[in-house]
């Protein structure tokens, strides 16, 4: 994983456009003279923008999580040589069905491995022409790709940006002189500009070798293979290959990793630091054992099995990837305690597998139930099935303080049945006021209580998208007010850094307004913290007036004040009124003005007016 400062300076390759022929001639050579030119803009455009589809994402927008695996020379025992290690490898019987097997228990989807990683070596466990570190004689990258494809998985390889820790373990790692005689030239690996030339070749090398390899794993980027249009080449040369970027948000790669968020309340709730929005790509990687490094290093460390089931649902509710850390031995097997945690999640997961497969995060972009911060000390998340939207689940991850109910927001979906999704038990319920309870729970899981909610198929009571317009006192040039009640929430507004501001509903007339649902771009944590070097805070609404208005010139005093909790998903004012006109007046927002990158920059997706709430209840 990253062990510098990843929020440096970018240089993003530009998008220009060069001639076919040229392109084609840079394409056929793996290390491209330093002028080389960027490929066509048309084969970029769609990866340019975050949050674009692309078919090639398709089977990762389907997956729910995989096996993230460093493995290397310096896994104990520590091999200072690619032979020996090698040696160790082949003696101990390594099988690459061993990996694709946890990876199915797991219910993952793929495997990435990180073996050319700077801790453990630069090691590559596959034949190569490129001296410069260690390369092995069998091709266990190819094997482990054939053997994945075998079994519907894929795999991923994760490359590396950084050559710092060449001498990590004390012998050097990189050989400077032999990819020098290699080149014809003088390169040193241990700088940033010759072990991005090092690697850069390397990227050709595997993506002409293996045609079944699903992408590249970025950790993080090299300034050699920006200059030199790199991802840009991979989309021309392999268009099929995914591309993931570790903590930073690079337009043109396909996911955003987010590594090993600690510090949320509750522990295992790691959207609450994420930095990315949907419809974007994104994945979580975090370590399974509780403590020791990426790697295994001798020891057989404890592993949660509460906190991790509970951050695989947390993903699960937010739509982003569980990408699970195991640390493999030299054999590629796992410590016992890792090795019982996958069984345990084998079987556990299977009962409730429908609800955090073929879903979205509920309470976002897709629909659903409010998340979060249920009543009574309860907290979970909420998804909704894909293919039939009136299927929605509730995952109360911890359970209310001494009740036997759960009681979250509706979001304005009708409730018309709720059972328990393990026993097939029906459970009571009522609705109203904006909210949905559960009641008389009496089999409570120990790690995540699932309910099945039969939904109708659309949100009630809502105005439409288009009947309400919205002007706002500051906008940022193409995300104007508009965006606000447009009933396409990819589309923001922004206010352009102007906090106090504010934001004019119009109802087209004098109508019952229930409540103002507010929906904020989720770009930025929801707590003040610094992560990798770099200082995040929520960019969420905190203090706010409500004025009504039926004219639009006399306001009178505000009919709300308040402070908006910093959470994600949607905010509700209820309000119980009749206007024409809601002002939402935003005084404040949470980021602090040492956290420049996200203090006064409120951006919303969405904003609705409810006329009614929904009602109803089980039968007697």
């Amino acid at each position: 994983m990253r062990h510098r400062d990843p929020h440096r300076p970018r240089r993003l390759a530009a998008l220009a456009t060069a001639l076919s022929a040229l392109l084609s001639a840079l394409l056929l050579t793996p290390s491209p003279a330093p002028a080389a030119a960027a490929p066509t803009a048309s084969a970029t455009a769609d990866d340019a923008v975050p949050g674009m589809y692309n078919p090639r994402q398709n089977w990762l927008r389907a997956a729910s999580g995989g096996l993230f695996l460093h493995w290397g020379m310096y896994t104990e025992p520590k091999h200072y040589d690619c032979a020996s290690w090698e040696k160790a490898v082949n003696d101990s019987g390594w099988n690459p069905d061993y990996w694709v097997d946890q990876t199915k228990k797991l219910h993952g989807s793929y495997i990435v491995l990180a073996t050319f990683h700077s801790r453990l070596g630069y090691a590559r466990p596959w034949p190569s022409k490129i001296p410069g570190s260690c390369s092995t004689r069998r091709d266990i990258l190819g094997e482990l790709i054939d053997a994945a494809k075998a079994k519907g998985i894929k795999v991923i390889l994760y490359m590396t940006d950084d050559p710092q820790w060449h001498d990590y373990a004390g012998p050097e790692s990189l050989d400077s002189g032999a990819y020098s005689a290699y080149k014809g030239k003088n390169v040193d690996l241990t700088t940033r500009p010759g072990f991005g030339e090092f690697s850069y070749d390397n990227f050709f090398e595997v993506m002409k070798r293996y045609k079944d390899l699903a992408g590249f794993w970025i950790d993080n980027d090299n300034e050699y293979w920006e200059d030199h249009h790199l991802y840009e080449q991979i989309r021309e040369q392999r268009p099929d290959m995914l591309l993931s970027n570790n903590n930073e948000d690079t337009p043109i790669m396909d996911t955003v990793s987010n590594e090993q968020k600690t510090g949320m309340t509750p522990d295992y709730d790691m959207p609450a630091a994420y930095m990315t929005s949907m419809p974007r790509l994104t994945e979580s990687c975090y370590k399974v054992p509780s403590t020791g490094a990426w790697w295994y290093d001798g020891q057989d460390r404890p592993v949660d099995t509460a906190l991790n089931i509970r951050r695989y649902i947390a993903n699960a509710g937010t739509s982003y990837k569980s990408l699970m850390d195991f640390q493999a031995q030299v054999d590629g097997t796992f410590p016992p305690q890792q090795q019982a945690f996958i069984d345990t999640f084998d079987r556990y997961i299977d009962p409730i597998w429908k609800s955090v497969n073929g879903v979205e995060g509920g309470g976002y972009l897709y629909g659903g139930l409010r998340p979060g911060a249920f009543d009574d000390g309860a907290y979970g998340y909420t998804t909704v099935s894909k293919s039939d939207p009136t299927r929605q689940y509730i995952h109360v991850t911890t359970r209310p303080t001494g009740t036997d109910q759960v009681r979250l927001r509706d979001n304005g979906h009708k409730v018309e049945g709720i059972t328990d999704l393990r026993t097939g038990r029906r459970i009571a319920f009522d609705q109203r006021d904006g909210s949905v309870t559960l009641k008389g729970i009496k089999d409570w899981d120990p790690y995540d209580t699932v309910f099945q909610v039969t939904t109708l198929r659309h949100k009630q009571g809502l105005y439409a998208p288009g009947s309400v317009t919205a002007t706002a006192t500051s906008a940022k040039d193409g995300h104007p007010a508009a965006n606000l009640t447009d009933g396409d929430a990819t589309k923001l507004w922004d206010a352009d850094g102007k906090v106090p501001v504010s934001i004019t509903l119009d109802l087209g007339d004098v109508k019952k307004a229930q409540y103002v649902g507010i929906d904020q771009t989720e770009w930025s944590p929801t707590y003040n913290r610094e992560s990798f070097g770099r200082k995040e805070d929520s960019a969420r609404i905190k203090d706010y007036k409500v004025y009504v208005s039926d004219d639009g010139e006399h306001w009178g005093e505000p009919v709300k004040t308040g402070v908006m909790d910093g959470a994600r998903s949607t905010r509700y004012i209820d309000l119980d009124t009749t206007t024409r006109y809601i002002k939402l007046e935003v005084d404040s927002i949470w980021a602090a003005p040492t956290v420049t990158k996200y203090y006064n920059q409120l951006k919303i997706d969405e904003i609705t007016v409810g006329r009614t709430y929904p009602r109803g209840h089980s039968p007697e």
